[in-house]
């Protein structure tokens, strides 16, 4: 049979096309990859993190598919796995606050569906997908499969990893050149991405603010991570890894990236380290001070793109957002529940055309989230954000275990700093950074499991090495 099938596949892709050879290659990973899922669900989260790296990598193919849809085939995938896997799963871990917050939130967005206010449900399908259905499916699956702390590390390499590996192709496009799928890329949106004949390098991302914010994320992971108690060599690795993804960030030209450094303020607490608390004050002042005050290394790009984020005033752009919250509150003021899902931004423009709030850029999650939801959404979308970080602030709080203390309080300044750079960006509802923010929260919502099972297992390694 497999030499009957190896020259059937051989003659249809010599005499009819190609396409025969490439869709055996591809059912062939998919049996492998279905194979694999079912015996480790955990895989599928795994691949969802990788693959929402990667994603807008499909650029380079030029094929007019929708492979964003992807990222629910892994979810829906994953899911079924868990639900027939022979692993005893600890259903029970999802009576949590954090499930039946997003399940509220879920909630809400399924009723805009209604909204009075004429939106179109296509564009109320592909918003939804992003601004809630993520959340129900990515956070319950966290909780279910991470079930063990070596899993976090893997969570982390990966993370580092692919950011690193996506700093290296930004490089590429800055100094050798674009691949003829970026060379497109660029031609769309010249008008966002060449600054004075300045290229804002976006790498494999969806567009250079997101490339920025997810580098800076990283960025400050490692930075937090080589205060911990790790080898000379581990903390070596990961203060170079941090240095590359900074500069990753700088040469996006990206200036809300900047802020998402503002979340090593709660990490340095969390560490009670008051001496390194002290130092990272000293040196979070100190570049503040010289990009506000100074006007060294003002011949260069990034630098001087970078130096707008603390001069916002004199930024043209900066006084353009300010007029379109404006004229949202304006529009929003007898429309406490905003005008729908897929009002405003791309889906505004693609779903409800010629509307108002599609003529306005949004610029910033929150105002799209205000704008989508109006005040009552955003007062709910805020507070649940703010109680998610702050519970998350109490749990790392508690933990005993050094190592794991470490890196959760990682996690926790991330999301915190991509919670707050989406002020000025679209940055915690994209990829790849939604995916890991939802991930990290509920990570540390495991953690205090973990911590627990680490302390016994150091107990029993003194009491037997006595």
């Amino acid at each position: 049979m497999v030499i009957v099938s190896v020259i059937a596949i051989s003659y249809l892709s010599v005499f009819v096309d190609n396409i025969i050879s490439i869709a055996t290659i591809f059912l062939s990973v998919l049996v492998v990859f279905i194979t694999v899922l079912f015996k480790k669900p955990i895989f599928g989260l795994f691949s969802l993190l990788a693959y929402s790296f990667i994603l807008p990598f499909s650029r380079e193919l030029n094929v007019d598919v929708q492979w964003g849809i992807g990222q629910e085939i892994l979810l829906l995938l994953t899911w079924i796995a868990v639900i027939f896997s022979r692993e005893k799963n600890k259903w029970s871990v999802l009576n949590s606050d954090i499930v039946w917050l997003v399940i509220a939130w879920f909630g809400l967005s399924v009723l805009e569906v209604a909204n009075p206010n004429g939106a179109s449900i296509a564009g109320w399908f592909f918003e939804i997908r992003t601004t809630a259905l993520l959340l129900v499916l990515i956070i319950p699956l966290t909780l279910l499969l991470f079930t063990r702390a070596s899993h976090l590390d893997i969570f982390l390499k990966t993370g580092i990893l692919l950011s690193l590996f996506a700093t290296l192709i930004g490089l590429k496009q800055l100094y050798l050149g674009l691949f003829p799928g970026e060379a497109r890329f660029l031609m769309q949106n010249a008008g966002t991405h060449l600054i004075y004949g300045q290229l804002r390098v976006f790498s494999f991302y969806t567009d250079a603010g997101q490339f920025g914010a997810s580098q800076a994320h990283f960025a400050l992971i490692c930075f937090i991570l080589a205060m911990g108690p790790f080898s000379t060599r581990k903390r070596f690795f990961l203060i170079i890894a941090g240095i590359a993804l900074f500069y990753g960030m700088m040469i996006s030209g990206t200036r809300g990236a900047f802020f998402v450094l503002s979340g090593a303020s709660v990490g340095l607490i969390l560490t009670r380290n008051f001496r390194a608390l002290a130092l990272g004050v000293v040196c979070m002042i100190g570049l503040v001070m010289f990009l506000k005050f100074t006007s060294f290394g003002q011949g260069n790009y990034h630098i001087r793109r970078l130096r707008t984020a603390v001069n916002p005033t004199t930024d043209a752009s900066y006084q353009v957002r300010l007029n379109s919250q404006l004229m949202l509150q304006n529009y929003l003021r007898d429309k406490p529940i905003g005008g729908g899902l897929g009002t405003i931004g791309i889906n505004g423009k693609l779903y409800n055309p010629g509307s108002y709030l599609a003529s306005i850029e949004p610029d910033s999650y929150w105002v799209k989230v205000w704008a989508m939801y109006g005040i009552v959404g955003l007062t709910f979308w805020f507070g649940l954000m703010l109680y998610l970080l702050g519970k998350c602030c109490g749990i790392v709080w508690k933990i005993q275990d050094p190592m794991l203390r470490i890196k959760l309080i990682a996690l926790v300044s991330g999301s915190l700093g991509i919670f707050i750079a989406s002020y000025g960006n679209e940055v915690i509802n994209r990829i790849p950074s939604s995916v890991v923010v939802l991930m990290s929260l509920a990570i540390v919502y495991l953690a205090p499991r973990w911590d627990t099972d680490l302390r016994k297992a150091n107990l029993d390694m003194k009491i037997g090495n006595s």
